[in-house]
């Protein structure tokens, strides 16, 4: 499962195209943060209940953590693009070599979680 930041800024949005990009690719899936954030019961349950995730946050303010620890899904991989180096900006160009150097960043920080659920479907209610 992967849960990506998808804020108004160019890291936001670097995250969130990451989780489509990977989930194309077959490298996990990408999951509604939405609607765990909005406590639907089906979307944390199914976060509660999924083997490997990992949460994607733009930034230091940590909207994707603070989402999850408020409806008590633990956290089973993390990552902060800025701490990668990234700037936070307004600018909404990604440049292909950002979205790679980050797609590579979170399949790094999946490497812990068992290998057979990163390509296991996803159910959502």
């Amino acid at each position: 499962m992967i849960l990506s930041c998808s804020g108004g800024s160019n890291v936001g949005q670097l995250a969130n195209q990451a989780a489509v990009e990977l989930t194309r690719e077959g490298f996990g899936k990408m999951f509604c943060l939405a609607g765990i954030g909005g406590h639907l019961s089906g979307f944390v349950q199914s976060a509660r209940d999924v083997p490997a995730m990992v949460a994607v946050d733009g930034c230091s303010v940590g909207c994707a953590k603070a989402i999850l620890e408020h409806a008590e899904v633990p956290l089973k991989a993390y990552l902060v693009l800025t701490d990668l180096g990234i700037e936070k900006n307004k600018k909404f160009d990604l440049e292909r070599g950002t979205i790679d150097a980050v797609k590579d960043a979170v399949k790094k920080a999946c490497k812990d979680l068992p290998t057979e659920a990163l390509s296991q479907e996803v159910c959502c209610s």
